[in-house]
């Protein structure tokens, strides 16, 4: 579900699953080991975070959504993807994201949860977000890594409530990604970026970086830590939800 290599003692992780690369309980324990062992020591320097194919990621694989037999599997399932994500988010060391082909929904929001996104220059990638159109609203961690991304409440407005799927000039021009750059450079330009900013005396990357994400990743921990917002997974068992994610599944096989 994920494939690594090292290019500058940098950890380029590729999701690798089918032809979309949906985000599944697997790849978000690798994912996750992975965080963890680059806070934990000194190498790697950072992470570059990519997708194989024609795909960054489609989103959450939405077999797991349609196989929720009850509110406490969903529930199960989201409070482990809003650890990944809070832990991806809070990584001590360069994440940038390096956007290869489309990229919507859960997949948008983890690239968002990177310090820099670039993507490749070609008119044909689609990015956004469409959960809106769904029925789905996000949960905790989600919510706050998409406002922090984006940079403001405006943007987060324009992003979710019209769940359009916009090409990489004008998610440029939005500032959803940083930089668009030809297929050939897209990783190595990734790693170049992650090595500039740790390879200093020090690293003040790191305490700079925790500074800036710590009052958003508080306040993610002390959201989650209420449970209040469970209630909001009923979501899933709503007949005309549960239609639409059947539909979109179909349309992607």
């Amino acid at each position: 579900m994920i494939d690594t290599f090292s290019e500058d003692d940098v950890l380029v992780v590729t999701l690798k699953n089918g032809k979309t690369n949906p985000i599944n309980t697997e790849m978000l324990s690798a994912l996750n080991e992975i965080v963890r062992g680059a806070d934990q020591n000194p190498s790697p320097k950072g992470i570059v975070l990519t997708g194989e194919g024609k795909f960054f990621s489609s989103g959450f694989d939405l077999p797991i959504f349609l196989g929720f037999q009850n509110k406490d599997e969903a529930v199960a399932f989201l409070e482990f993807e809003e650890a990944v994500l809070l832990n991806l988010f809070s990584c001590r060391k360069p994440v940038v994201s390096a956007i290869n082909g489309h990229c919507a929904a859960g997949g948008l929001i983890y690239s968002m949860a990177a310090d820099y996104r670039i993507a490749k220059d070609h008119p044909k990638i689609k990015i956004g977000m469409s959960e809106i159109k769904i029925g789905l609203p996000l949960t905790i961690a989600q919510h706050e890594v998409m406002r922090f991304g984006l940079d403001g409440n405006r943007k987060f407005r324009d992003v979710l409530f019209f769940g359009e799927m916009i090409d990489v000039y004008q998610a440029r021009e939005k500032g959803i990604i940083d930089e668009v750059v030809s297929d050939e450079a897209l990783v190595d330009r990734a790693v170049s970026i992650v090595s500039s900013w740790i390879d200093t005396p020090n690293r003040p990357f790191m305490r700079i970086k925790e500074l800036l994400r710590q009052d958003t990743a508080a306040r993610i921990r002390d959201k989650l830590a209420d449970k209040q917002w469970h209630e909001g997974l009923d979501c899933f068992f709503d007949d005309d939800v549960r239609q639409t994610l059947e539909f979109v599944q179909a349309s992607m096989q």
